[in-house]
């Protein structure tokens, strides 16, 4: 019997391996990393490039375009076609779009190299959540994308400590082509290890690519769930990145001048908070997700004070990495456990649309934060994050009873 296939009968469907899981969460997190590791190379990039330090965000913003292109023409492809194939063939396009970056000469060529690698491991990244979700029973399916989410949040947060080390060693072009060897390595595992799912419904009912996309809009009208949660994303994400596209800045200037090794390394402390919150994806499974989601922006909000005492206490920077992680990871694994649950049969679409809210989020973080740091500095920027952090939890507030908390054992 498929493992996602929703049944009455007394006997459960089996629950997924932990090594099966545990090769989601890498993979999810290796792929995610690619579309990150601009982040600590901006001051880098500017100076290769000639590039303003007002405009570089522009770097990172490219590959959110790609995210948004790929989430809304990539991504769904995982409802109509056989997903491990799929999978295979958007890795190996994407070690080829990284040896593209690694050999940029021009503004031009390395945004274009950027904009591929955002679409093509944005299509990875989400592809492989909605496999994993599609993988799993539905009484599992919170833990096991929680799982999935929690590599991606390590594989994030890992990706500026990565890219910083290998930098200092080998250049900015030297992390592309690592990167390029170490998903090459990750296509042979996922060809050997992956599940073969059975085929979607969606292909043999004939459902041709047109109105697949078409019927993404179709979804994005009728489903609360995805509304609501899609704003939610959008605000957080953009509060993320504001504090992470801009904190190469202070850190590479004056008292500090750390070495992009240490800035990068800042990315480990908040590992704790996104292991943390691993087990957030089984409170929405129990159906405590409202309760979740009002903790998390809680927790994002707070998260500002400590970070805008940078200049003065580094212990406090830290804490605040931790509670800004913590708070972002709970809030998009509960986020994706309640879209998820309203409609199993277009998981790729779903996960699609509500990432392109994501993406928009971070694009809009990334371009604000070099602004805001450029005009105001430090505290500024801080000012700005709180705001959008606050915003968040308002918009939590004003939509809690508007029906967005379905059952969790509704599709079991």
């Amino acid at each position: 019997m498929p493992a996602n296939t929703c049944s009455a009968s007394a006997s459960p469907a089996p629950e997924l391996p932990s090594g099966l899981m545990l090769l989601f969460a890498t993979a999810s997190g290796l792929s995610v990393a690619n579309v990150y590791y601009a982040q600590p190379l901006l001051e880098a990039l500017a100076s290769d490039f000639q590039i303003p330090l007002a405009a570089v965000g522009g770097v990172v913003s490219a590959t959110q375009i790609g995210c948004a292109l790929a989430l809304l023409l990539l991504v769904p492809l995982g409802d109509l076609l056989e997903r491990r194939r799929l999978m295979l063939w958007q890795l190996l396009a994407l070690v080829a779009a990284l040896l593209l970056v690694s050999v940029a000469a021009a503004p031009s060529a390395l945004l274009g190299g950027m904009l591929l690698v955002g679409l093509l491991g944005t299509a990875m990244t989400q592809g492989l959540i909605a496999y994993a979700a599609s993988a799993a029973a539905p009484h599992e399916q919170g833990r096991v994308v929680g799982a999935a989410q929690s590599g991606v949040f390590v594989g994030l947060l890992l990706a500026r400590a990565f890219a910083g080390a290998v930098s200092d060693m080998a250049g900015w072009r030297g992390v592309y082509q690592c990167s390029a060897f170490l998903m090459l390595c990750m296509a042979l595992l996922l060809w050997k290890r992956f599940p073969l799912l059975p085929p979607s419904p969606n292909a043999s009912s004939g459902l041709l690519y047109r109105d697949l996309i078409a019927s993404m809009f179709t979804l994005l009208r009728r489903e609360r769930v995805l509304q609501i949660r899609g704003l939610l994303a959008l605000l957080m994400f953009a509060a993320f990145n504001i504090f992470w596209s801009a904190l190469v800045l202070p850190l590479s200037a004056a008292p500090f001048y750390f070495s992009r090794t240490l800035i990068g390394a800042f990315g480990l402390v908040g590992v704790i908070g996104a292991l943390m919150a691993a087990r957030a994806g089984q409170w929405a499974d129990r159906g405590h997700a409202q309760r979740t989601s009002c903790v998390a922006l809680l927790l994002l909000l707070l998260a500002w004070g400590p970070l805008s005492l940078l200049h003065t206490s580094l212990g406090a920077l830290m804490l605040g990495i931790v509670l800004l992680d913590l708070g972002g990871q709970a809030l998009h694994v509960t986020n994706q456990s309640m879209i998820l649950r309203t409609r199993p049969e277009a998981s790729g679409r779903l996960i699609g649309l509500y990432m392109l809210f994501y993406a928009a989020g971070s694009g809009l973080g990334a371009i604000a934060s070099t602004m805001a740091y450029a005009r105001a500095g430090w505290q500024g920027l801080c000012q700005l994050g709180a705001a959008v952090s606050l915003l968040a939890l308002l918009l939590w507030w004003w939509t809690r009873h508007h029906g967005d908390s379905p059952d969790p054992a509704s599709n079991a």
